[in-house]
């Protein structure tokens, strides 16, 4: 089962209640943006994770279209390698694959006036040292949709997952 924020008995931390309010809170809506939090094991794989959320978030749509269709663009498209310093905008800025790399502008909200504050708020997230494991996927519809999924997962399990999708 994906939880959501709504589920959880701690409350946020500041950083993801603004994370939120930029990109949204969890959501089924198939469009757009939201982020998930939720707890994992600590050390557990991300990639099941993140696939799950994805799913929750394209929400009736995967059916609609079928898995084959939502899952013919996924791959993982980063990984951060241990030891690095954390800058989440300049690993986004840095993705080689060109079909994710033309999502990047769009996910930094570089054509928008909350272009700083989009960019403080994953790096407050994503770039906290105690982020052990960050995986970047391209996702889509295999059409005229498509995105990136960021998840990121602290040593403690926390997980905070953002997906974007558009067309």
């Amino acid at each position: 089962m994906v939880s959501d924020s709504s589920d959880q008995t701690q409350p946020l931390s500041e950083a993801i209640t603004i994370l939120q309010a930029i990109y949204g809170p969890p959501s089924q809506g198939g469009f757009g943006s939201a982020v998930f939090y939720d707890a994992i094991p600590p050390g557990a794989d991300l990639e099941p994770i993140a696939l799950r959320y994805y799913q929750h978030f394209v929400g009736k749509l995967w059916e609609q279209y079928g898995e084959s269709a939502w899952m013919s663009a996924w791959k993982q498209v980063y990984v951060r390698p241990p030891g690095i310093q954390p800058n989440i905008v300049a690993e986004l800025k840095a993705i080689g694959d060109p079909a994710a790399a033309n999502y990047v502008p769009i996910l930094l909200l570089n054509e928008t006036d909350d272009q700083a504050k989009a960019q403080q708020a994953l790096a407050s997230v994503f770039d906290d040292p105690q982020v052990t494991n960050l995986n970047v996927y391209a996702i889509g519809d295999g059409a005229a949709m498509s995105g990136l999924l960021l998840a990121g997962c602290r040593a403690t399990g926390e997980t905070t997952i953002l997906v974007s999708l558009l067309d």
